[in-house]
This record gives C-alpha cells, structure tokens and sequence, in this order.
C-alpha cells in the first residue's frame, strides 16, 4: 500500500460506558425488519430499476415475509412517485405491510411526499438531517442551535401536512444521519427535539433510527452508542430503537448483532447488502445467522435460490457464488478432508436430533439448497468426496481400501483434466477402471458361466490371450471355483456384495479385493449384474485382470521396457 506520509486519519474515541451490558447478552428474538432494497439498494444501482422491477422486487418482499418496506424516494423521483401512487390505488399494500417513503428536511419536499402517499392506511415518512461535525461545518455550514432549529421546524411542519389526512395513520421515523460520526449528546438532542415536534405519547410513537452511515469504527463501539441512545431517550417506552448499518469497514452484519444486543429494536437493510458505496448490512445474512443460533429470523428463506435469482434480475447485480448461505458453492466442499468429515456427518445425521454435521452451520434443505453440489470433485478431493457422489448418485458403497484406490485413479483424471467431476464423469471412470474388461489382447474376457454340482463347480467360457477356451474350477463357492479354472496365484482377502438400484431396476455388486504372487500389493475388482452369481464371477475376473496388468506394468520397469497403462 502506498501512504501519503503527510495524510493524517483520526481513529474514533472509544464510548465512555464502563458499564455497558450488551457483551453479556444474547440475541433471542427477531427483529423489527425494514427492507432498503426498493430505495437505498436502488440509487446505488448502476441503472436503478424500472417500475416493472421494482414491482417485481416488491412483491418478492412481501412474499419473504417483510412487515415494513421502503418503496422510493417519491419527492425526488417521478418513477418512485408513480410507483408508490400504484401500489396505493391498485391495493397493493397488504392489511400487515407497512410502506416508508424518505424525504430530505425540506418542506417542498415534505409537501410532495405526503401527497404521494396519503390514502395509504398506514405509512411512516422518514425526514432525516446530517447532524456530525464534518456535514455540520463543511456541507450545511450550520452550527448545533441551528441544526436543532431545522429538526423541530421541519418535523412541526410533516405534522402540520399529515394531520390534513386522517384517512391515513402516519408515523415519523427520524434519523439523525451521519450519527455514527456524530457527538452522542448532539445526536440525543436532535432525537428528543423531533420527539418533541412529533408530540411523542402512548397513540402517537416514533421510529428513531440511528444509522452508520459512513462506517468508521468496529463494530463494538456501535454497540456502545446504541446502548448509550437506548439508556438516554425518552420516553424510550414510546419509542421504536432502529439501526440503519453501512458495510465501509465490512463489518456491517456484527455492527448490527452487537446493536440488537445493545437495545435496538428494529433493523433496516437490504437483501444482499446492496446500497451505496459498500452496502448497507445484509439481511440474508444477519437473518440466517440467527435461524443458525435457534432464533427464527420470521422471514421466509425456505427458497434462498428463488430469492437470490429474483434479487439478481432486478438488481442486475449477481450474489457472489460465496455469499454467505446464499451463494452457490456455500454448500460445496471441494476439500478431501472437508468431503470426509460432511460424508461422515450426514451419515451420523437423525432427522430429530441437534443439526451437527462438520463444516454445514446449517442444514442446506431449510434453505430450499439440495444436496447434490454439497461435495463436488475436482484435484483437491479425497476419498469422503468421491465416495459420497458415488454412494448417493449411483448407490455404490466402496470399502475404505477401495476409496482409497479409487481417489488415486480421480486424483490423476482431474490432474491432467483440471476439471471438475460430476457425479457422472465418476461413475464413468469406475466403470471403465472395475467394470470394463480392458482392450488389450492378453485381457481375460468371460462370455458366459455355468455352476454345475450344486454350485461347487464352474464352468467358463473365456478368451485368453486371444484363444476362446473353455475352464473348468471346483471350489466352495462360485470366487473360488473362479478362481481355481482361471489358474492364477490369486489370494483373495475380502469380498462383499451389496444391491444397488431397487425394483425391477436393481442391480448386484461385488466387490473383491485380491493379491497376486508377483504383483505388489492387493487390488480390487468389481462385477454388476441382476444376477449375483454373475456379479460375482465378473468381479474375479475384473481383479485378476488388474492384477495381471500390474505384474506386467512392474516386469517391464524393471526390464526398462514403457510398461502400459491400465
């Protein structure tokens, strides 16, 4: 980073508060929840949305379940003006939903914004001004008795106008911005002077909302100032405590958290931390994190694909493929050692137990997410990842030995693919590597078997090196009577069948694991069949193969002759 030596920044002081109380406390309900999307996500848009969007958008919101929704800056814009008129005379506004338009403290503009939301049976008017040093001496050029002059004036004069229309029940949110940055006490006395205008009582409340709007310190001094607010305004029984958090320093989702800690009742943001600059804090987020800890957020992310989608075409931002819950590889685990502990974790899963399995805070179904991109592969997968594709997609079920050879064989696929693997390119490669007889001419091939004797004797039709032959074995069971007509120094170790498929459709697999004199180590050898008589002799000649091709592949190197490659 290249620093100019003579800037100079000056860090934020600290929050006198020793006996703060907010670190020690949990959050155990959901908030009050306002949606910024449709008018602080929508000015930070490079092409802020049409009507048909914002439509869109809108009823999205309500879907998710949002109480409160603000619908447009109407005194600044005739798009916002004319949509906020619609959703009023075409009855748009559930009887539970409460629209909020902004205006700045102006009183043209004050004036146009009631006339664009009288008739509505509920609205609440935001008037907002700038109350911190910097805005005060460089922007406004005003001193604090006339900051507060503006702020009773103006609140006095949004009262005056909406009295005129009964019809319609106003609240007043009042926020005075740039509070963040704001001495406590002018921030307190700007609060209680619109309280003060409004003629706060028990029928008459007001929403104060405090806003990071520059965010310029961590998240814990937030905190401190939301407690220092909450323990100072009255009459804090009629007063709804909202935050308004920006993300500048990328802490905007714990600035929130501490705040509802710290006595905030109610929280304004937008779905995917859209806003100006670095955004404002992101609701998807700061709700799930609390359906995570057992609180529900009372909003509706059962389809957290649906609401990411419908979020993108209106916006025409994309959600980060990371974005937390909500990205498309959120779920994803790539990692060898992550796929093992996830495998191992949704096998030890109940349905009725403590969600606990490693590496997911939180079950992918509650969001609507599949399971099917929890474990993808690619060259930084192990033998868990591999396995569990295998197992869920195509119902086999490997020995650990098994996974563990079987992981080399992908491991060297996607090292000189640099791809990634579904779940189909997998099976293809099992099939080709256990299934397949190999096409080479000293391959065994089997054509057909017959047991004679009560299953002690076998009888196979096969091609070796090239000559179809018949051979006949004996042995306690179809693997040894296979075993011993091939001829071979075969030692087989382990052996198990399972059924793959179901119904008409099912298929037997066997799995042999053998040695060979002159072959180093053991391998394994797979046969699938409806028959499992069949599976099993296919699996013998499968491991006999391998074996076969790996004496020769170690005769060659040691002959430095190119072996080839099975």
């Amino acid at each position: 980073m290249h620093s100019n030596p003579s800037r100079k920044y000056q860090p934020f002081a600290p929050i006198a508060l020793a006996d703060r109380t907010w670190p020690s406390r949990t959050i155990t309900r959901a908030p009050i929840w306002l949606s910024t999307d449709l008018r602080d996500g929508n000015q930070a848009l490079f092409e802020p949305m049409n009507g048909e969007r914002k439509m869109e958008l809108y009823l999205e919101l309500v879907r998710i379940g949002f109480k409160q929704i603000e619908v447009g800056f109407p005194a600044a814009s005739q798009t916002d003006y004319d949509f906020v008129r619609r959703l009023i005379d075409e009855n748009l506004i559930p009887d539970d939903v409460t629209i909020m338009v902004m205006t700045q403290s102006r009183e043209d503009l004050i004036d146009r914004t009631v006339e664009a939301v009288r008739g509505a049976q509920r609205a609440i008017v935001h008037i907002y001004n700038a109350v911190a040093p910097a805005w005060r001496k460089i922007v406004f050029n005003m001193d604090v008795p006339q900051v507060m002059a503006l702020v009773e004036h103006h609140v006095s004069h949004f009262r005056m106008q909406s009295d005129k229309h009964p019809e319609t029940e106003w609240i007043l949110q009042y926020s005075p911005e740039t509070f963040s940055s704001a001495e406590l006490d002018v921030s307190l006395a700007a609060c209680q002077t619109a309280i003060k205008a409004w003629g706060v009582n028990a029928n008459r409340k007001i929403i104060i909302n405090l806003p990071t709007t520059v965010e310029n310190a961590t998240a814990n001094v937030f905190a401190d100032q939301i407690e220092w607010m909450h323990r100072h305004l009255v009459p804090r029984e009629h007063i709804v405590l909202s935050v308004h958090p920006h993300n500048d320093r990328g802490t905007g989702v714990a600035a929130a958290e501490f705040a509802m800690m710290a006595g905030a009742d109610r929280v304004e943001g937008c779905l995917f931390g859209n806003g100006e600059r670095c955004g404002n804090v992101d609701i998807v987020t700061l709700a799930l994190n609390m359906y995570t800890q057992g609180v529900h957020p009372q909003l509706d992310f059962s389809d957290i694909t649906s609401v990411a989608r419908i979020a993108e075409e209106c916006t025409s931002l994309p959600v980060h493929p990371r974005h937390p819950y909500a990205g498309d590889l959120v779920f994803t685990a790539f990692s060898g050692s992550h796929q093992d502990a996830i495998k191992k974790g949704f096998g030890a899963q109940a349905a009725d137990a403590v969600w606990e399995v490693p590496y997911l805070p939180i079950d992918p179904a509650d969001l609507g997410r599949t399971y099917d991109s929890v474990i993808r592969v690619n060259s930084q997968s192990g033998k868990g990842g591999i396995s569990f594709l295998m197992e869920r997609e195509h119902g086999v079920v490997m020995p650990r030995r098994m996974q563990v050879e079987f992981s080399n064989v992908v491991q060297r696929q996607t090292d000189t693919s640099e791809t990634e693997m579904t779940g189909d390119a997998l099976w293809t490669l099992f099939d080709a590597t256990y299934l397949t007889t190999p096409r080479t001419p000293e391959a065994i091939v089997c054509h057909a078997h017959r047991m004679t004797n009560e299953g002690q004797s076998i009888e196979l039709d096969v091609t070796v090196n090239g000559v179809r032959q018949k051979l006949q074995g004996e042995g306690n069971g179809p693997i040894a009577a296979t075993v011993d007509a091939l001829g071979l120094p075969l030692r087989v170790d382990h052996y198990e069948e399972r059924a793959t498929g179901s119904g008409a459709s099912a298929q037997a697999l066997a799995i042999i694991e053998a040695a060979m004199e002159g072959a180093a180590g053991s391998t394994f050898g797979a046969g699938m069949s409806a028959n499992i008589m069949t599976a099993s002799v296919q699996a013998v000649v499968s491991v006999a193969n391998r074996l076969n091709a790996r004496r020769a592949a170690q005769e060659a190197t040691a002959s430095n002759v190119e072996p080839v490659t099975v």
